[in-house]
């Protein structure tokens, strides 16, 4: 299928196998998993319980390493790097997005944005300047020094999304980003996500079980025993996409 205009291949996942535990007992959960994510791309990682899909988000975020197969994220090859060369790669080129919002509470919103530059060694003013213009990308420049606590469940995601803006990393990976807010929120934040992967110079993928948000994506990856089931572009090809219940 064809891809937009001033898109890029930033992230490949090539025979993707993840083994976990050993011997009598040990389980396949990834089975061969070839993956592309383009830049100015939204795509949608869905399947059913099990499937493998936080295994495989873990492993393109290089938190875990696979047993088999080759990753490249920003041209860069993984399969050789250490512990240590896989940390700095995932600080400089990877953003997370969880469910549970992952932040510091006793923090503000945008001590929590610096919190991550100081990872990525960016710490003074220059931090202050790029935690403030990420939190006011994603709406939140009124609320810079707001508490998690004084926050409602929309504005602790949007928080989360700054967060794995700040650094401009190269893909943005969200692990079920509407399951713990309402519909409202959630669809917001959903519109906030498809904006942010607007960017040509990034690409976005979300792990979701939530079928209101196939509105918003780009493609649609479908998942299922450990295997790419189905890969749709919607918004090109007009076709409803059929996804594995859950």
């Amino acid at each position: 299928m064809s891809t937009p205009m001033n898109s890029k291949v930033i992230l490949e996942a090539e025979g993707i196998v993840k083994v976990l535990g050993a011997a009598p007992n040990e389980v396949k959960v990834l089975k061969g998993i070839d993956l592309q994510l383009h830049t100015g791309e939204l795509t949608l990682l869905m399947g059913p319980s099990g499937s493998g899909k936080t295994t495989l988000l873990s492993i393109l975020g290089c938190i875990l390493s696979p047993t088999e197969g080759k990753l490249t994220l920003s041209g860069f090859k993984t399969h050789n790097m250490n512990t240590e060369e896989l940390a700095n790669l995932r600080r400089k080129h990877v953003g997370f997005v969880f469910q549970s919002y992952n932040l510091v509470p006793t923090l503000t919103a945008v001590e929590n944005v610096m919190l991550a530059l100081d990872l990525r060694d960016l710490n003074g003013p220059d931090a202050y300047d790029q935690a403030a213009e990420a939190l006011e990308a994603v709406g939140l420049g009124h609320r810079i020094n707001a508490m998690p606590s004084k926050m409602s469940g929309g504005e602790k995601q949007r928080v989360s999304i700054a967060r794995a803006l700040a650094g401009s990393p190269s893909v943005i990976l969200a692990d079920e980003p509407t399951a713990a807010l309402d519909a409202k929120n959630g669809m917001a934040v959903m519109e906030l996500l498809a904006k942010v992967a607007q960017d040509t110079r990034r690409a976005v993928l979300a792990v979701t079980h939530d079928h209101r948000t196939l509105q918003y994506a780009d493609r649609i990856i479908t998942i299922d025993d450990g295997r790419i089931a189905g890969s749709d572009r919607p918004k090109l090809s007009g076709k409803e996409v059929q996804v594995p219940a859950h």
